[in-house]
């Protein structure tokens, strides 16, 4: 079995998925209010809101557990509704030698992918962080719904 791994999960959204990239590039400060079950704090550290070079943390909820991901922006493509965070600080970097998140939306699907590489054989798939994300992004087009 390889340390380097990619996982990927999408989902459905009524809502379009123009409407969650929107919330997640421009109005990411208000995802702890609208998710919060999933997502405790947002904060920028550099930069402004979410650009390339952005520096940025989240803390998630995990099985009561805290899971802490800094992040810097590498990339935003605004045709493609696409953001690319890499992990550079926070719990996540215990487990993982890198790992990187990208969202992606279009039409009437967003989509999670992870790229990472363990630090060892025995470092679980981030499956369940996984399911952490996409739940967030459940919450958030539930939100967008009821407006």
């Amino acid at each position: 079995m390889g340390l380097k791994g990619k996982l990927i999960g999408s989902i459905e959204v009524k809502c379009g998925g123009h409407s969650i990239h929107d919330i997640i590039h421009t109005n990411p400060h208000h995802i702890p209010n609208i998710a919060p079950n999933v997502l405790n704090h947002f904060e920028i550290h550099e930069g402004e809101t979410i650009k390339v070079g952005s520096i940025v943390s989240w803390k998630f909820n995990h099985g009561g557990n805290e899971i802490l991901f800094k992040d810097v922006v590498e990339s935003v493509d605004l045709e493609k509704k696409s953001i690319t965070w890499k992990v550079i600080g926070g719990n996540m970097l215990e487990l993982y030698n890198s790992f990187t998140i990208i969202t992606s939306s279009e039409h009437q699907w967003t989509t999670v992918t992870l790229l990472y590489e363990k630090k060892t054989e025995d470092t679980p798939e981030p499956l369940t962080h996984l399911g952490v994300l996409l739940n967030g992004l459940k919450d958030i087009e539930s939100h967008l719904l009821k407006k």
